[in-house]
């Protein structure tokens, strides 16, 4: 592996060195520095996401080749992006905070609690 550790430990070697705060400070700079240099923040990329978004959502004409007339001619049909249109928005509305996963527990379980600590007259 590039920085010299095995394939074997790199996965714990690497939770090992995100867990040292100053490294972790110093990744956040770096991406700090990067997003800087390129302009980059959460402005741009929730106006790109709507760009995306409204660019997905536009209804286009499906076209078929005219052997004929040997261009591409409309079919009839119209057609969108869908998919891209919902990621995005999906992307949005995470940034918004609008979307709460939840993980909801069912089941019982049984709790015992033990008093080991006694009351203070042992000698």
């Amino acid at each position: 592996m590039r920085a010299g550790y095995s394939e074997r430990t790199a996965r714990s070697q690497a939770s090992q060195l995100l867990a040292d705060v100053g490294i972790l400070a110093r990744i956040v700079e770096m991406k700090k520095t990067r997003a800087d240099r390129l302009n980059l923040d959460a402005y741009w990329v929730l106006k790109r996401l709507m760009d995306i978004s409204e660019r997905a959502m536009q209804v286009e004409a499906a076209m078929e080749f005219d052997y004929d007339s040997k261009s591409l001619v409309p079919t009839g049909e119209f057609q969108f992006d869908s998919a891209g249109a919902n990621k995005a928005t999906e992307l949005i509305g995470k940034h918004l905070g609008m979307f709460k996963e939840t993980v909801k527990h069912e089941g019982s379980m049984n709790v015992i609690f033990i008093d080991d600590i006694g009351d203070g007259d042992e000698t």
